[in-house]
């Protein structure tokens, strides 16, 4: 019971703080939990081989929730792009059933290394991107938007984290507005996510943190669900009553932070 109240309330603060970056910044809170979650469930003694596959997995349970809330309301305003939804749609998809599958076979420390440079750069495109920077005027064809959409949804599934985080930079990159790649992006989540977690469901993590189904710990999720649903409005409201463009880049710097501390671990230093 200690131990659970312990997690409790380690989990409230998490999902608190994911739920303020996510309304504050526009960035997905898989980017922020799953190191979240690594880090909680690691100091409360929990670890072995395939922890971080519960990460990402309870993370991309969280996302389920959100992505549809997020899309319901942006959809409220127009800014989903349902053209380009349908032609991702079954790329994100397979991409993502795909992994599930490599992240399942793999050790914790694979998939750290895949959060920790994948994490990286997304957080120096943050800090430096240019907003003109383009690769092209338009979205993409079926092959090409086959090839991305299929990329994006597998590693996002093997990093635990929505759409968002290559999925808006890659439709800005393709002349979309901002405000409908976020919105279309929330889509992405949905897709990503409900396969994602399906296959999870019937992964068999040994030494798990308590009250874990197949990779997805129900207390996190349900905690988070709560805390972050509650924070995120605040968020947004100080995104509207201050400049985000500090506090993204300082963002962005604690991203490489995470990343680096992330890579440490993985050689061992």
């Amino acid at each position: 019971m200690t131990e659970l109240v312990t997690l409790g309330l380690v989990l409230v603060i998490i999902g608190a703080f994911a739920g303020v970056v996510g309304g504050l910044l526009g960035v997905g809170g898989g980017i922020v939990l799953v190191p979240a979650f690594f880090y909680a469930f690691q100091h409360l003694g929990y670890g072995g081989d395939h922890l971080m596959q519960v990460c990402v997995a309870t993370s991309l349970a969280t996302i389920v929730v959100t992505s549809i809330r997020s899309m319901n309301g942006h959809n409220k305003k127009g800014a989903v792009d349902w053209a380009t939804l349908r032609r991702w749609g079954p790329g994100l998809v397979i991409g993502a059933a795909l992994g599930v599958l490599v992240a399942a076979q793999v050790k914790s420390v694979v998939l750290q290394a895949v959060f920790g440079v994948l994490a990286g750069i997304a957080g120096l495109y943050m800090a430096f991107g240019r907003p003109q920077w383009r690769l092209g005027q338009a979205m993409p064809g079926p092959a090409g938007a086959g090839g991305l959409s299929g990329a994006t949804g597998f590693f996002s599934a093997m990093m635990g984290i929505g759409g968002g985080t290559f999925g808006v930079p890659l439709m800005t990159l393709f002349n979309m507005p901002i405000h409908r790649a976020v919105g279309t992006a929330s889509g992405f989540g949905i897709l990503i996510a409900v396969p994602s977690v399906l296959g999870f469901l019937l992964l068999h993590v040994p030494d798990a943190p308590p009250y874990t189904v197949g990779a997805v710990n129900l207390p996190a999720f349900l905690i988070v669900i709560g805390s972050t649903l509650l924070t995120t409005p605040w968020g947004v409201r100080l995104a509207h009553a201050m400049d985000p463009k500090p506090l993204k880049r300082a963002f962005a710097i604690f991203l490489v932070l995470v990343s680096l501390n992330m890579l440490r671990k993985v050689v061992g230093w």
